[in-house]
């Protein structure tokens, strides 16, 4: 089954179109319910984890979250949601860019002037408030461009990210959703044994990082991680006193990986090699 990822646009009534698609393919859409297994993966509350993404957090909220491990976690719970039969999109959270070497998903960005959005989300908040509604679009969409330059290198508003592109100002929900759903028959998008192993690839590479972020032995622990046809490949250098067994065990117990091949160096080794 393809998969759809569209980022989140304040006002641009993406929520809608992803709404009439999954309704239409009797699947349902991701977008919040993330947040939660976040938090509980990072032991905070879900609003501070909501605050944080949007750029809303303050000084001491900044201080008590850890970018890398919510980065880590987010890849796989995103992917761990790919691999489920039961999602037509997600929405948010940076799948459209984890996801991209997928050729079955499909990356849609829902658009819409600037003006429009912010006539829209003051409509659906019923204020008279312009500038708070500015205000929030704009503070979601810096800290947006942020991560995504951040973990990606890239920024989210351009094009060639995407597959479709559509402008609500001008296309109904309901047209856009035809749209989308007439693209998602093409060749291009369909399933296949190849695209399946990519995924499962991509996907074992996230669980395998996610389980040493999660180990007091290994969360501190520099480690690549690679994943060819379900066989794990660990590579990196140690500091002294660090076991790199630890990272090859846990990657071992990691569900759908098949063999786990450990050329993690260890910094005592090197020294010793420098020293005779």
């Amino acid at each position: 089954m393809p998969l759809i990822t569209m980022p989140r646009e304040m006002g641009s009534l993406g929520k809608d179109v992803a709404a009439e698609v999954a309704k239409r393919l009797g699947k349902s859409v991701v977008h919040h319910e993330i947040a939660d297994q976040l938090a509980n993966k990072m032991r905070l509350r879900k609003s501070h984890v909501m605050r944080f993404l949007e750029g809303k957090s303050g000084m001491w909220e900044k201080m008590a979250t850890d970018e890398t491990s919510l980065s880590i976690f987010t890849a796989d719970e995103i992917f761990r949601i790919a691999e489920s039969q039961d999602v037509a999109v997600i929405r948010g959270w940076g799948a459209t860019h984890l996801l991209n070497q997928v050729s079955h998903v499909m990356r849609v960005r829902v658009c819409a002037p600037y003006e429009t959005r912010v006539k829209r989300m003051m409509e659906r908040l019923k204020t008279d408030d312009q500038a708070f509604v500015d205000k929030e679009i704009r503070m979601s969409e810096e800290a947006h461009t942020a991560i995504t330059r951040r973990h990606f290198d890239l920024n989210w508003k351009d094009a060639e990210h995407y597959d479709l592109v559509l402008n609500t100002e001008r296309v109904s929900v309901e047209e856009c959703a035809s749209s989308l759903l007439d693209l998602l028959k093409s060749p291009h998008f369909r399933e296949t044994d190849e695209s399946r192993q990519r995924l499962r690839d991509l996907a074992l590479v996230a669980h395998v990082r996610a389980a040493l972020r999660n180990d007091e032995k290994t969360q501190k622990l520099h480690v690549n991680v690679e994943s060819a046809n379900g066989h794990v490949t660990l590579s990196g250098v140690t500091e002294r006193g660090e076991n790199s067994d630890n990272a090859a065990e846990i990657a071992a117990k990691t569900p759908g990986v098949g063999g786990v091949t450990n050329n993690i160096r260890s910094r005592d080794r090197q020294f010793s090699r420098l020293d005779s």
